[in-house]
């Protein structure tokens, strides 16, 4: 689960609900990894007392402090016993360069293997792909220099993740990295948006949740100069495709390309159920609707109901001649 940053943690906090169901709702083990974040104790209370609010049995923190602490068998084993990994926000690349390498690393990355659910919001959404955004400044041209890269996890080969992506303007610097390096698949994601992968049937399927969108530059077939450019010159980069996917789209990251969305229900009988529970839905609306009207109100509504002709019942009109 790759969060754009700034989730939502008051309201309706779809996002971290979907992570904690995921990770086995009232069975889940969460492991909170805070290491980017300048903040102390309190960042893990937060997250602590919301995924336990949200359902989960048991949270621990996994918080190495240097590449030293990331070999430390303990914390090891609070990944390898864990069903859901959270990664905090703050510096991605006080992150990657405490974690990556590591045997900790290796934890987390088996762990995902077996099927335990990453999360990772703001810096813990970028160490997630092969690639990540090390720093660099907003803007919306490319421009050369304007970022650096680094080494990520590489929970998603080829592909390099940014986040707050809209809300502070950074296609420029995700631009460049995909000019430089065309092999790469860029993916940015907004605030409170999450990008979920699974793999469904050897593909990995991206699907989108949460309020924003996440925007996809696909530059196999760009023509570019960035081998030329000078300094910080603003780059070529023509020939990109670009996707921006709202919540309910889904994209195939192995084949690149948009997944239709009526191939998203791939059952008869789930669609049907999905149908059933629309219904469902809409009924238990209208009862709470009535049940939150006076006593007058509803009475009245009811006599409405009641005195609506029923159209099979219509008498038939009259035949010529004949006395109404």
């Amino acid at each position: 689960m790759i969060i754009g940053g700034a989730e939502d943690k008051l309201r309706r906090r779809t996002i971290l609900d979907d992570f904690v169901t995921a990770s086995g709702g009232p069975e889940a083990r969460i492991a909170v990894i805070p290491t980017a974040s300048s903040l102390g104790p309190e960042v893990v209370e937060v997250y602590d007392a919301l995924f336990r609010r949200l359902g989960a049995s048991e949270v621990v923190a996994v918080r190495p402090e240097s590449r030293e602490d990331s070999h430390d068998p303990d914390l090891v084993k609070r990944l390898s016993e864990a069903t859901g990994i959270f990664m905090t926000g703050g510096n991605q690349l006080k992150l990657s360069s405490i974690l990556c390498g590591t045997p900790l690393a290796d934890a987390l990355v088996e762990a995902n293997e077996r099927g335990v659910v990453v999360a990772g919001t703001s810096a813990g959404a970028s160490i997630q792909s092969s690639h990540m955004v090390a720093f660099g400044g907003p803007g919306s041209t490319p421009k050369q220099r304007m970022t650096q890269v680094a080494a990520g996890l590489g929970l998603l080969e080829s592909s390099v993740i940014d986040q707050h992506f809209d809300q502070r303007n950074r296609y420029g610097r995700l631009l460049m990295i995909v000019a430089q390096s065309p092999q790469l698949l860029g993916i940015g994601v907004d605030e409170d948006t999450a990008a979920v992968v699974e793999t469904v049937d050897e593909h990995e399927i991206l699907r989108v949740t949460g309020r924003g969108a996440v925007t996809i530059f696909d530059p196999q077939h760009i023509t570019t100069n960035a081998y030329e450019a000078k300094r910080s010159s603003p780059l070529l980069a023509s020939g990109v495709v670009l996707h921006v996917l709202p919540a309910g789209s889904a994209f195939d990251l192995t084949t690149r390309t948009l997944v239709p969305a009526n191939t998203l229900v791939h059952d008869a009988a789930e669609a049907l159920e999905i149908a059933e529970a629309s219904h469902d839905l809409r009924q238990m609306a209208r009862d709470i609707a009535a049940a939150d009207a006076s006593p007058s109100v509803l009475r009245r509504r009811l006599a409405r109901t009641r005195r609506r002709p029923d159209p099979s019942e219509t008498p038939a009109p009259p035949q010529d001649g004949a006395s109404s």
